[in-house]
């Protein structure tokens, strides 16, 4: 699963610079914008990842980093990162997630980047799902949310409830959808020119996820249509809902704005375990800094 995975607990951060010095940061060229000249200046990226059980025995999240170590290959090929959160409650959460995991890298190694690398991302979710849906019939799967940092843009793609975040300018926004059945219905009632979210709220079953990987026939996956260009100083966050539905959006930005991806990690893990919540979900997290 890479240089980085779900067998590792505690937070951890890599660095790597181009040429020969000992400590830096993965680095590649962002694109020139339309219209302008001269050299390019390399975006770098510092990550760092978490994970914990939480109160659960087990842990079915999974996750993975691909070419954080190798700076030739992040300029060809990009960073990947990927988090995938098993289903609890269903057949094999661990393996719906692990497996999701390596079918995502598997296909990414194929990807042909003179074509659209949003709809290969979904591509690469649409496969794993199948390959989820083959092991399994429908009786386990996982969610997955997929970042792509390649010439200086963030592609992605998504499918279920785990959450992707970028801290802009200091601004948080949440990237992504959810695929829940409340979501669903409210994006719904807004299409129809009303929105009164009673009734979906209502709904026991409103958290039940609506689309995920090994279901069958995935169908709209969320993504970028339009990739979205790196500034220095941007943050993403990945996460499984272990964090994402534990934290509010202002815990999550306070971890954000401290001054390394480790430290923004052992931030989120420190606020988490301060809530000591009975039934606290697995909880992961992958963080990527942009710099120059």
């Amino acid at each position: 699963m890479g240089l980085f995975n779900s067998k590792k607990g505690r937070p951890e951060s890599i660095t790597v610079e181009p040429g020969s010095a000992p400590a830096g940061r993965v680095a590649m060229r962002p694109a020139v914008p339309d219209g302008s000249s001269g050299p390019r200046r390399l975006l770098s990226y510092r990550v760092a990842n978490l994970q914990g059980i939480g109160t659960r025995q087990g842990q079915e999240d999974s996750f993975s980093f691909a070419n954080a170590s190798d700076v030739n290959r992040i300029r060809e090929k990009g960073l990947l990162a990927i988090v995938a959160d098993g289903m609890g409650g269903m057949k094999d959460g661990k393996l719906a997630s692990e497996t999701t995991v390596d079918s995502i890298r598997a296909t990414f190694d194929t990807f042909d980047y003179s074509e659209d690398l949003s709809q290969q991302l979904c591509g690469a979710l649409r496969v794993a799902s199948d390959r989820v849906f083959g092991m399994l019939g429908g009786a386990g799967g996982s969610t997955a949310v997929v970042c792509l940092f390649y010439d200086g843009y963030l592609y992605y793609a998504s499918a279920g409830d785990s959450f992707l975040y970028l801290m802009h300018r200091g601004q948080l926004t949440r990237v992504n959808r959810l695929h829940t059945l409340f979501h669903d219905a409210c994006a719904s009632l807004i299409s129809h020119g009303s929105f009164d979210p009673s009734g979906p709220a209502e709904d026991p079953e409103k958290k039940a996820l609506s689309r995920f990987i090994g279901i069958d026939e995935l169908s709209d996956i969320d993504c970028f249509r339009i990739p979205l260009k790196l500034e220095g100083e941007d943050v993403i966050l990945l996460c499984s809902d272990g964090v994402g539905d534990v934290l509010s959006e202002q815990e999550i930005k306070e971890s954000l704005t401290l001054s390394s991806p480790r430290t923004m990690c052992v931030a989120l893990e420190q606020l988490i375990l301060s809530k000591a919540r009975k039934y606290q979900d697995n909880y992961t997290a992958l963080v990527i800094k942009c710099e120059y």
